[in-house]
């Protein structure tokens, strides 16, 4: 493949960057519509090296102007180009990359110039993520409403299960489960239907992601053979489809199952096949992911000191992204690990540092479990019984409200257990709770 991305790089530097894009980008380096290079090779960053000649001064919202008339690229060429580079910058950097959200934006307002209704879809789905994981998720929400009735007035099956995905998303990490899970199962019912041929490239399968937030919305009412089986599902759907940016956010969630469980061996064995595939396939944010999930399982484990530094680590490198996504979970899973070393007021810490996060990005579906664990730490340090009281009870109606049949037994089967302990010792103090 060398000497191919060093003939992109030639020909666009004579000036010959029609030429250098379809007799060599498209059909010789990912072999027509097949995107070989990327969905085979996965060399993903090498195609972000050969498709910056195509702009100017490696400025991703600036498709180049130059070279002769017959060499211009011309509309289609910018959408090409913008599409492409859109996905690999993803894919290798995040869905918060900055880089992508220009090329996503550059395309909505072609679309609008040409009235290309394709392009547009793409084009929002790009801002969604970008908007999914950096700002309210209400935002996320009204973006992923476009994206619908887009692929409504399309009448576009494959548009519309990519429209369930963006449903599916943001109203379950908002902590609407049930809605979650219809628009999730409309998403696997619609797949299931028959064959659907996507248009358009996406940087993950809409499937695979339906059935992975279906999984974790059935886990919410106690579907525990069914989630897990729908889980296992999307993994072997990513693989089938050899999407590899599929499987590494499957292996992902499924880790989030294996802690909601609380099977630390599981999580490990997920998490290292998420890491090994992430650093081979130079996925940044998934990488990240597997870190603080590994870290997890290690403290879970007996390794506290292992599994704190794994923790630390991966929420540094996911935040460096630019996601503030899932980060008062990772913060959760931070505060247990600490608890389980003895550091039970920085583990309160945490959890007040993931609470003052859900009221910047409204990311509540795991609240419960925040207010859960608060009131362990503070009964665990002999703090106010008044403001043990309001953590437990706090946790169990927010499960409730949010119709979480699995998070509220946790919460009442902690107040429980504290209300035993407390009528049995004397002092109040140095309550001794399970974390699950």
């Amino acid at each position: 493949m060398e000497p191919l991305f060093l003939a992109v790089a030639c020909g666009c530097q004579a000036g010959l960057f029609r030429d250098a894009l379809h007799e060599v980008y498209l059909a010789r380096i990912q072999r027509g519509n097949t995107s070989f290079t990327a969905n085979v090779l996965g060399a993903r960053v090498a195609l972000l090296s050969a498709l910056a000649h195509f702009f100017e001064r490696e400025r991703w919202d600036l498709p180049v102007q130059r070279g002769a008339e017959e060499q211009s690229l011309t509309a289609e060429d910018e959408f090409l180009i913008l599409t492409q580079a859109a996905l690999y910058l993803t894919a290798t950097r995040g869905h918060s990359a900055p880089e992508a959200l220009v090329c996503h934006e550059r395309v909505e307002s072609l679309c609008h110039l040409l009235h290309r209704p394709l392009p547009l879809y793409s084009a929002l789905i790009g801002q969604w993520r970008y908007t999914l994981t950096t700002d309210k998720l209400s935002a996320g929400l009204k973006i992923a409403k476009r994206v619908y009735f887009l692929a409504q007035e399309q009448n576009n099956p494959a548009l519309l299960l990519g429209a369930y995905r963006v449903l599916a998303v943001p109203l379950y990490v908002m902590g609407d489960f049930e809605a979650a899970r219809q628009h999730a199962r409309r998403g696997v019912e619609l797949w299931r239907s028959g064959d659907i041929s996507s248009p358009v490239e996406e940087v993950s399968a809409p499937a695979v992601i339906c059935l992975c937030y279906a999984a974790l919305s059935e886990w919410h009412v106690e579907e525990i053979a069914s989630c897990q089986a729908t889980m296992a599902e999307a993994i072997y759907l990513a693989r089938e489809l050899n999407d590899l940016h599929a499987l590494a956010l499957a292996l992902w969630l499924a880790g989030f199952l294996g802690h909601f469980e609380r099977h630390p061996a599981k999580v490990e064995r997920l998490t290292s096949a998420l890491i090994e595939l992430s650093t081979r396939q130079h996925f940044a944010l998934w990488l990240a992911g597997g870190e603080i999930l590994r870290g997890w399982a290690r403290a879970a484990s007996g390794d506290a000191a292992q599994g704190i530094s794994g923790i630390e680590k991966g929420i540094a490198g996911w935040r460096a992204t630019g996601s503030i996504l899932m980060v008062p979970y990772y913060l959760a899973l931070k505060a247990e690990a600490l608890h389980l070393a003895g550091r039970t007021p920085e583990a309160l810490e945490a959890i007040q540092e993931a609470e003052a996060l859900v009221e910047r990005s409204e990311e509540r579906w795991w609240c419960a479990e925040l207010h859960r664990l608060g009131g362990m730490f503070l009964a665990a340090m002999g703090a106010d019984e008044a403001q043990i009281e309001t953590e437990f009870c706090e946790a169990i109606r927010t499960a409730k409200e949010q119709k979480s049949v699995s998070l509220a037994k946790r919460a009442e089967t902690a107040y429980a257990e504290y209300r035993s302990q407390k009528a049995s010792t004397s002092g109040g103090r140095g309550f001794r709770l399970p974390l699950c």
